[in-house]
């Protein structure tokens, strides 16, 4: 049983389907282990599972992207019956993909600005994890201002001749496609000479060097690329608007990395805050008036972000692209989530210090190194906080003496 062309659903009718389709495909033993709340049994029940094969079924359903049309691989469903599924699949622990650079902002990218071609291409195997998708833009002399890249993209014929250096690009170690930006145009601002392409990462002259992390993971990488030829055809578009595409990706990555979930199932107290009030009593924290007060304010935090990703939800609902409102919830995410993270490590002390994240207390201090990233990656919150004054508050802009001059007179660093 899928999302399907019935008739629409209420909210009940949408959320017994979710139920039973996941009934139908889970594993017994996991759909016992949920009814009875036994975190033993469904432990023992996650192998039975397998990632990629389990991910490409729910992608197939249309649950893992009920909001994209079915047409493209999703459910075809309103943002706020979007939230029902996400509640069911949550309440079953299923596994999602991590392709969220694709999901969550390579496909509204696509959709908005790509073919038909490339969306019946590209959307459907990315919504069922087939294709795992990166974002080249960032790079080593253009990290926070994004427009002053330098990878060049010269046309050639109907082809695009890349030449140049990518940093800091997640998951391009298992990517099979990425959003590039590219400049195009060196005698225009910087604004105005970028072109955006799709580019398949195992194309000739694409390079990709993992970098190792605290954590000891290698979830970033650099990316070279030399002489590497684009078809036209995958450019998403006008030659020289690559900034405004690059825009609506910025905007849903902000969105993106500051929904439900996106602290990271394997962080210490990544889960939710209720988890680690009980860590809190069962160990004796709680007794302490001082963290006591501390898991409120947490639970307060938690509160409030979840009620503003429902306003901004209902933003989208009503037809407006995702905006600066991003920018609120992504930087009150990733310091709430730090701020989570040393709580949890106070809540549970040396326990904290399990690296397995299937550890009796549940923690890992694996989440809590990782999150030291949360306030860089996706715009920095300084960053964040210049677009609320600007976007938001209507502050005047930072100087920027650079903004309207050719590309190719700025002064950069060697």
């Amino acid at each position: 049983m899928t999302v399907t062309e019935d008739a629409p659903l209420t909210d009940e009718q949408l959320r017994d389907r979710v139920v039973t389709w996941l009934r139908d495909n889970l594993p017994a033993p996991w759909v016992e282990a949920i009814d009875t709340g036994d975190d033993q049994l469904l432990a023992r029940a996650r192998p039975q599972v397998e990632f990629n094969e389990w991910c490409a079924r729910l992608g197939e359903a249309g649950w893992a992207t009920p909001t994209w049309p079915r047409e493209y691989g999703g459910g075809g469903l309103e943002p706020g019956q979007a939230r029902v599924v996400n509640e069911e699949l949550s309440r079953y622990k299923v596994p999602r993909s991590f392709n969220v650079i694709g999901i969550g902002m390579g496909g509204p990218t696509i959709m908005q600005w790509g073919s038909e071609e490339l969306k019946h291409r590209y959307l459907p195997p990315m919504a069922q994890h087939k294709e795992i998708w990166c974002q080249l833009f960032s790079e080593p002399g253009a990290g926070s201002d994004v427009a002053g890249l330098s990878t060049r993209a010269e046309r050639d014929g109907d082809e695009w001749v890349v030449n140049g250096q990518k940093v800091w690009t997640t998951l391009a170690h298992v990517a099979s496609f990425g959003m590039l930006v590219a400049r195009t145009d060196p005698d225009a601002p910087k604004h105005k000479g970028l072109t955006y392409f799709v580019v398949d990462m195992h194309a000739p002259g694409v390079e990709v060097r993992p970098l190792k992390q605290m954590t000891g993971d290698a979830e970033f990488n650099e990316v070279f690329l030399t002489d590497v030829r684009i078809p036209d055809s995958h450019r998403l578009g006008p030659v020289g608007e690559g900034w405004a595409v690059a825009t609506t990706t910025l905007m849903n990555e902000r969105v993106a990395l500051s929904g439900a979930g996106s602290s990271g199932g394997d962080n210490v107290g990544g889960g939710p805050v209720d988890a680690l009030v009980a860590a809190a009593k069962a160990g004796g924290a709680w007794s302490d008036p001082v963290l006591r007060q501390r898991l409120v304010q947490a639970m307060i935090e938690s509160r409030v972000l979840k009620i503003t990703n429902f306003r901004s939800a209902a933003a989208r609902k009503s037809g407006r692209p995702a905006g600066p409102e991003g920018s609120i919830t992504k930087l009150f995410q990733a310091e709430h989530n730090q701020r989570l993270q040393n709580l949890a490590v106070d809540v549970l002390g040396s326990a904290a210090l399990a690296w397995d994240q299937n550890s009796p207390v549940g923690g890992s201090v694996r989440g809590f190194l990782r999150s030291r990233a949360n306030t860089i990656e996706g715009g920095t919150s300084e960053v964040m906080r210049n677009i609320l004054g600007d976007r938001v508050l209507g502050l005047p802009r930072e100087p920027d003496p650079s903004r309207n001059a050719p590309w190719k007179d700025i002064p950069r660093s060697s």
